[in-house]
């Protein structure tokens, strides 16, 4: 049984859905998704398209593939949930979907990602738009690396790029347009 972590935000009639990997350590403390370093960098970089952290709390949904801290891994980071984990809490997203039925779906990291695109290198899927059927509702994805400071992807070249490509994209899509 999971401890009570919160993972979303209380603002739901919203058709952008933010799907991030797993709580960690710090979001039950602190009461709210990405509220901890990985947050500080993706807000960062929402807000090089006009929607400050305030903002978008307030009008974009949040979720997780899993809803509860898995804790720590060996070498120290958060722990990766496994298949178990991640079956035990797919009926709150199936749930979400279908009462909100977003129109764009924005998953942050690889292990969001392969929740809804084939497994594949991030050169290959970040920078661009799917448009597939997820859980009975046809929306546009627009995947984001993790933005854990372990990870050095989207600092460097292609990722960098890449990075800034698929912002431009979330920056474009009519449903974030509404937001702003």
């Amino acid at each position: 049984m999971c401890p009570p972590v919160v993972t979303h935000t209380s603002y739901a009639p919203s058709k952008v859905y933010l799907c991030g990997q797993a709580p960690g350590a710090h979001e039950g403390i602190k009461g709210k998704p990405f509220a901890w370093t990985a947050g500080k960098t993706l807000f960062r970089w929402f807000g090089s398209i006009g929607m400050d952290e305030e903002t978008f709390r307030s009008k974009v949904y949040m979720g997780a593939v899993c809803r509860c801290f898995p804790g720590k891994g060996k070498q120290g980071g958060d722990r990766v949930p496994d298949r178990e984990e991640i079956a035990n809490c797919s009926a709150w997203m199936k749930t979400e979907f279908e009462i909100l039925q977003p129109e764009l779906l924005i998953p942050v990291g690889r292990l969001a990602i392969e929740q809804f695109l084939p497994k594949q290198p991030l050169v290959s899927i970040i920078g661009q738009t799917f448009r597939l059927p997820t859980y009975g509702t046809t929306c546009d994805i627009i995947p984001l690396p993790h933005p854990s400071g372990a990870s050095t992807w989207f600092k460097s070249e292609p990722g960098k790029s890449l990075l800034n490509q698929a912002l431009l994209l979330i920056k474009g899509h009519p449903s974030w347009q509404a937001l702003i």
